[in-house]
């Protein structure tokens, strides 16, 4: 049955073309309307991918995964420990843990080395303990190229002299810092600083001196700045140098904050030797108010007859709490 030709104009499909027989201002209109119902429905779908990737994009920047890892010195007396047969290991974890910032202690020139040159995505601030440039233990923080940019950085000695390279504090049997960075997100726009350190095995008063000095350069350098602060504290949580910095006000401690916990409740080991009872947990990852701590995980994995290093790395996952009105 033959369709009225008005019925067979309104059911022609556009992406068909104007009817044959069409008027010339018909055909102009048309070729008009295509291109822009085209566009707009491209604009529509550039927007939809934009926002569906700002969202993302931002979970993403909202977050940020720290470490704390004290990788044990490059010493051949190790063994079967020794730095060469944990490297590849540490590499992995690094990478696989999506780790943005790590605060690292007890590394060698070598290591930092050996860490750089596999890991390229990612640089450091930070000297050498015994001569503020490269002889001894770093205490170096490393930063994801892609995510920070150093705005300034440093290194002090916990010492009653903290500007002087190599200096020694009270009792201490070694000489101790703490590096420190002030980092930039361009992604974002946020600033941050960092603190890492490494206090004394043996001096009691250095421990709790350090613990003051510290505090106190925290509040002169970083001001009213998110801080992180990283570290191997060779004391446990009940002890007075960590009292003293939770005391502070300014600080709070990621594994008590941490709405989920992952792994044992200690973080030395050495190298599996100690009883699971008396080992410590003296690595710590202490956070201000600015963040919300989502996960913390201490680490503790035999690799080939070996781990990771001596202590476990400690990892959380911040979330930047939403700025106040």
């Amino acid at each position: 049955m033959a369709l009225p030709a008005a019925r067979k104009k309104l059911m022609t499909f556009p992406g068909s073309g104007p009817e044959k027989g069409a008027s010339p201002a018909y055909r102009k209109n048309y070729s008009l309307v295509l291109p822009a119902s085209v566009f707009f429905c491209s604009l529509i779908l550039v927007l939809l991918v934009y926002f569906l990737f700002a969202g993302t994009a931002g979970e993403i920047d909202s977050e940020l995964k720290v470490m704390t890892f004290n990788l044990r010195f490059d010493n051949p007396a190790d063994g079967p420990h020794g730095w060469p047969h944990r490297l590849q290991a540490v590499v992995e974890l690094i990478r696989t843990q999506k780790v943005d910032l790590c605060g690292t202690q007890e590394v060698l020139k070598n290591q930092l080395a050996d860490l750089l040159l596999r890991l390229p995505e990612y640089n450091y601030v930070g000297v050498g303990r015994e001569d503020g440039k490269e002889a001894g233990e770093f205490s170096a923080i490393f930063y994801r190229r892609d995510r920070f940019i150093p705005e300034t950085s440093g290194t002090f000695w916990l010492s009653q002299s903290p500007e002087i390279p190599g200096s020694k504090g009270w009792d201490a049997a070694c000489e101790r810092i703490v590096t420190w960075g002030i980092f930039w997100m361009p992604s974002s726009g946020k600033r941050l600083a960092v603190f890492n350190t490494h206090f004394d095995h043996l001096g009691e008063t250095a421990r709790r001196e350090s613990a003051r000095l510290l505090v106190k350069k925290i509040k002169e350098l970083a001001g009213e700045l998110p801080v992180i602060l990283t570290g191997d504290f060779n004391a446990p949580p009940d002890s007075e140098p960590v009292k003293i910095i939770l005391e502070s006000g300014s600080l709070l401690d990621s594994r008590t904050e941490a709405i989920s916990l992952i792994g044992p409740a200690w973080s030395f080991h050495g190298f599996g030797r100690v009883p699971e009872e008396r080992r410590p947990l003296i690595d710590f990852i202490f956070v201000s108010c600015h963040f919300s701590v989502l996960e913390y995980n201490s680490i503790f994995r035999e690799i080939n007859g070996t781990y990771y290093s001596d202590h476990n790395p400690v990892a959380v996952r911040l979330k930047w709490k939403p700025l106040k009105d």
